[in-house]
């Protein structure tokens, strides 16, 4: 199942057909491998990776580190399913270090961010402090270099 997955992971558009001609296991069997990893949530969604700045369409995004008080016999599951839920979250993970949550927050200004953070994510009752690092650029995603460093053209440095 693994090596299915794997392909599926680097490019969603391939057929049951190619997964079976690279790993020798016969259509049926790749397609009935691939359903139950659906059905059991393991594949959770096929996705499109989008240089949204090439597109022409702005957004902006923003990681927000959130320090919690962990609620009694549900630790971070609660405040963190609360945060997932608003439509302007992107994606939430638990860290490690001196924050708990890493929130990534998407809007179409840095006003939309700062008014979803001040509005919303701060005076939730768990949240006890929250700081905001606008992403001034992406350089890869998903393990999918969006700028071609042969593209980035700079000036050398000399002293």
């Amino acid at each position: 199942m693994k090596e299915i997955l794997k392909i599926l992971e680097n490019d969603s558009r391939i057929t049951p057909e190619e997964i079976s001609a690279m790993t020798g296991k016969p259509v049926n069997e790749v397609k009935e491998i691939i359903a139950r990893a659906e059905k059991e949530g393991i594949i959770v969604k096929y996705k499109t990776i989008v240089n949204w700045f090439k597109s022409g369409v702005e957004e902006v995004f923003a990681m927000i580190e959130v320090k919690v008080q962990p609620q009694r016999e549900v630790g971070f599951e609660a405040i963190a399913e609360r945060i997932y839920r608003f439509p302007e979250v992107y994606s939430v993970y638990l860290v490690s270090g001196t924050y708990d949550l890493a929130v990534i927050v998407v809007g179409k200004t840095m006003y939309d961010i700062a008014a979803f953070v001040t509005n919303k994510l701060s005076p939730m009752e768990s949240v006890q402090s929250v700081a905001s690092h606008f992403l001034l650029k992406k350089y890869k995603e998903d393990g999918v270099i969006l700028e071609n460093a042969e593209s980035i053209h700079r000036l050398p440095v000399s002293p």
